[in-house]
């Protein structure tokens, strides 16, 4: 799966970069059909915010907001957010597909 890191008016470390990757690869398995995931960073005046974006197959995107002191908090919250979505996502999915047929 691709991922995108962006970082708006803020430096990311590298640390920080490497942990958004894991987190977005153990998203990814969460979803089989995910396409490609984009995190953002960005740092206000008054609190960091992170943004995961995962785009999945034949979804709409699904999108997690965290806010914290600092990014590191901000990147879990934003997971927190996150794993409910692809979890329903999966439950809905597995909840449509029909019943096997039995050949009399």
């Amino acid at each position: 799966m691709q991922t995108t890191i962006t970082a708006r008016h803020c430096e990311v470390t590298e640390s920080l970069r490497e942990r958004a990757l894991a987190l977005t690869e153990r998203l990814a398995q969460l979803s089989p059909h995910a396409l490609d995931a984009t995190v953002v960073f960005d740092a206000g005046p008054l609190a960091h915010t992170v943004e995961i974006r995962l785009h999945a197959r034949g979804r709409k995107m699904l999108v997690g907001v965290g806010e914290g002191p600092d990014h590191r908090t901000a990147l879990e919250r934003a997971e927190e957010k996150l794993r409910p979505q692809l979890l329903k996502a999966g439950r809905v999915r597995q909840r449509t597909r029909r019943a096997p047929t039995r050949d009399a």
